[in-house]
C-alpha cells in the first residue's frame, strides 16, 4: 500500500510546467505572505521543492530537445556543404 507522501509525490510528478510553476508561485506568495505556522511553512516550503523540482526537470527536458534539435540542423547543414 503506497503511502500518502509516495502519492502526492506521484501527483506533483504527473504535473505539467505550467501548473507545477503556478503552483510554485502560489506556494512562495504564501511564504512571503508570512502569517503560517511554523509546521506550515515547513510544508510550503517541501511543497515548493517538489514543484520546483519537476519544473527544472520540464526545463532541462525542453533544453535537451532544443540541443538535440540544433545539432540535427547543424549535422544536416555540414551535410549539405559536403555536397
Amino acid at each position: 500500500m503506497t503511502s500518502e507522501v509516495e502519492q502526492l509525490t506521484a501527483v506533483t510528478e504527473a504535473l505539467g510546467y505550467e501548473q507545477a510553476r503556478d503552483e510554485l508561485i502560489e506556494v512562495v506568495r504564501r511564504l512571503e505572505a508570512g502569517g503560517t505556522t511554523l509546521e506550515e511553512s515547513l510544508a510550503l516550503w517541501e511543497r515548493g521543492e517538489e514543484l520546483a523540482k519537476v519544473c527544472r526537470r520540464w526545463l532541462d527536458g525542453a533544453r535537451a530537445r532544443l540541443d538535440a534539435a540544433l545539432a540535427e540542423e547543424a549535422e544536416a547543414d555540414d551535410d549539405d556543404a559536403d555536397r
